[in-house]
């Protein structure tokens, strides 16, 4: 492919009518879910892109309804795990019908030797010890061929723990008379804690996968925090961006969409996400050396990033049909640094 486009897509909730999510023993009415997997076929409609990235997505039929009302019904491969029939939730994707998908799991335990135990480091520090064995949500890893003359493309879509705080009164050892009035910041402990793990397996899993192999790599999803945040500097590696031509890169380091923008913009005007008046980005599309502008390695060039999320300003998500994150995509264009001598 000359130039490609991949794309992130919160589904909010996306499950068939009358199925129970969470607490909501209901779920969606049939009027609901009607509003709401129309204005997700308009959504795909609206994106158009070659890879499109989905988190919270419950049920698989469902999507495909989505698709199939759509003007791209038939244009692609759905990626779906076969349990996906509205018990959990699942990440999923969809790659149009020309691209090879030459292989596809969901990853759901951390790595082998993943460990989070430290004495400490120094006297004064207590020691810590974090036991997590895998992910909220299954990470989906699929390899793409994106170009004939290039290697596969490893894709990753992840969604990691949300900020809200962790309900704790089930837990043996919750006591309402000590901890009722430390409930929320105990509960946002824990999801930070859980949604930090995350990041540093998916790292892990990363530096598997790219160091020393030139391996291209695209992950994208819902990280539930934003750009400047732990989690998202653990998932990058934090690369530096400020270089000359052909001249920067990093082995295992991923970029940013939303920061190779806003390198074009003059100013940032991008948030996929509004809370209490706070508008932050906690979808991302991060990419490695191979797709960024100014690494000596580059294989594509970064063609510009968009955004949808008009559909923020909407409170009732619910009765709309929409969604409480914006989209974005991403566009690329294949120009590889050409190689001297």
């Amino acid at each position: 492919m000359k130039k490609f486009s991949v794309a992130t897509f919160n589904l909010l909730n996306l499950n068939e009518p009358g199925l129970p999510m969470y607490k909501d023993t209901k779920g969606w009415s049939q009027e609901q879910y009607d509003r709401k997997i129309a204005w997700t076929a308009r959504q795909i409609d609206l994106l158009n892109a070659d890879v499109m990235a989905f988190q919270e997505l419950w049920h698989a039929e469902s999507l495909g309804k989505a698709f199939d009302l759509s003007s791209m019904a038939g244009g692609y491969q759905l990626l779906v795990p076969p349990n996906a029939t509205g018990k959990k939730i699942i990440c999923a994707a969809a790659v149009r019908q020309e691209i090879p998908v030459e292989s596809l799991e969901w990853i759901e335990e951390f790595p082998e030797g993943f460990v989070l135990d430290s004495g400490g480091g120094d006297a004064q520090t207590p020691a810590i010890s974090v036991e997590i064995k895998g992910f909220s949500r299954p990470v989906l890893h699929a390899l793409l061929r994106l170009h004939p003359d290039e290697p596969l493309v490893h894709l990753y879509v992840c969604h990691f723990k949300s900020k809200a705080p962790t309900d704790l009164f089930r837990e043996p050892w919750y006591d309402k008379e000590v901890h009722g009035m430390h409930h929320p910041a105990l509960g946002a402990a824990v999801s930070t804690i859980r949604r930090t793990a995350e990041a540093a397996a998916m790292r892990v899993i990363l530096n598997l996968v790219m160091k020393d192999t030139d391996q291209p790599v695209i992950v994208m999803g819902d990280i539930n925090d934003g750009q400047n945040s732990n989690t998202q500097n653990i998932l990058t590696g934090q690369p530096g961006y400020l270089f000359g031509d052909a001249m920067g890169g990093g082995d295992t380091v991923l970029y940013s969409a939303q920061i190779m923008q806003e390198f074009r913009d003059t100013r940032d005007v991008l948030y996929t996400y509004s809370h209490k008046g706070m508008k932050e980005s906690l979808d991302h599309i991060l990419f490695s050396q191979e797709f960024y502008d100014q690494s000596k390695k580059r294989r594509w060039l970064f063609d510009g990033l968009v955004v949808n999320n008009d559909h923020l300003n909407q409170d009732d998500h619910k009765e709309s049909g929409t969604n409480d994150h914006g989209l974005i995509k991403a566009s690329f264009i294949y120009r590889p640094v050409l190689k001297s001598g």
